[in-house]
């Protein structure tokens, strides 16, 4: 089948950005939210970050004008009924997934394709709740999406072939490149990202190191971008959390058991950079460690 118009759930930090890429690669993009105000900031980001792309000179004036001329948005869930697919990126909460989808399914078209942006919960489980198992599957962008090159594709054991390459066909027309994984907790990049995040949260609670020492080890020690704190932060210290509560739950090991640290740091609202604070303060000019 042919995907024209794909409709966005969510206008957080991943939907604006998924709704971005789609835009820049010639789709036509239903951009929905429950917040009027959130719909309008995230136009707004996409309009700074596509700014970046042209003053790059990786787009044009025209094509970013193009790009913004292709995303609507909407407050009505039934209103992305009409499209060929649709990515769901809201909260990171089977409940709320759940909720979505089941509101959702009533006023789809036939063949419209549904798919999850989560970073670990069972597309199967998910897909189950709705009337559409074999057109459902995982969609799983990195963080910042306009720069990842990674999507990981995910099928649900009732995942059919032509779902899959639809979504596979897209990840293409956007540039990026396509992981497949199966559909077990965390799929493959969270299954052994968050756990080294994990790791590094246990070697500062158990006092191996200060949180700038454990972060300076791994960029200049491993020649990792980040160090794994300040990516916790980045990433949302109650999403990795929650990543590592579904390997804890899912594959009962005791490897993944969260950190008492991690738990302690969410309990008391320091999310990251979101929360203004996290294993880094971010509310002065310089991040400072709070531990």
């Amino acid at each position: 089948m042919e995907i024209k118009r794909i409709g966005v759930v969510g206008a957080g930090q991943m939907g604006n950005g998924i709704a971005h890429v789609l835009a820049v690669a010639g789709y036509e993009v239903l951009l929905n939210d429950i917040s009027d105000d959130a719909l309008t900031k995230a136009l707004a980001l996409v309009d700074k970050n596509l700014n970046r792309q042209v003053s790059k000179g990786s787009i044009s004036d025209d094509d970013k004008a193009s790009a913004l001329a292709r995303i609507d948005t909407t407050m009505k869930l039934s209103d992305l009924g009409a499209t060929d697919l649709v990515i769901e990126a809201a909260t990171e909460r089977e409940t709320v997934k759940t909720a979505i989808f089941e509101d959702l399914v009533p006023h789809l078209q036939p063949h419209t394709i549904l798919t999850s942006n989560t970073s670990s919960i069972s597309i199967t489980r998910l897909a189950s709740r709705t009337d559409r198992p074999e057109r459902f599957m995982g969609f799983h962008f990195m963080n910042p999406v306009p720069v990842m090159k990674l999507v990981e594709l995910i099928r649900g054991i009732a995942t059919d072939e032509p779902t899959y390459n639809a979504c596979l066909g897209v990840v293409e027309r956007l540039g990026k490149t396509a992981a497949s994984a199966e559909d077990f907790p965390a799929f493959i990049v969270n299954r052994i990202l968050v756990p080294m995040i994990n790791e590094a949260v246990y070697t500062l609670y158990e006092g191996v190191g200060s949180v700038r020492s454990i972060d300076e080890s791994l960029k200049l020690g491993a020649n990792h971008p980040m160090g794994p704190l300040e990516l916790a932060d980045f990433i949302g210290l109650d999403i990795c959390l929650a990543i590592m509560n579904v390997l804890h739950d899912g594959l009962a090991d005791t490897k993944y058991r969260p950190c008492p640290l991690l738990v302690k740091y969410v309990e008391a609202g320091w999310l990251g950079r979101k929360a203004g604070r996290g294993f880094y303060d971010y509310r002065g000019d310089e991040p400072v460690p709070t531990r």
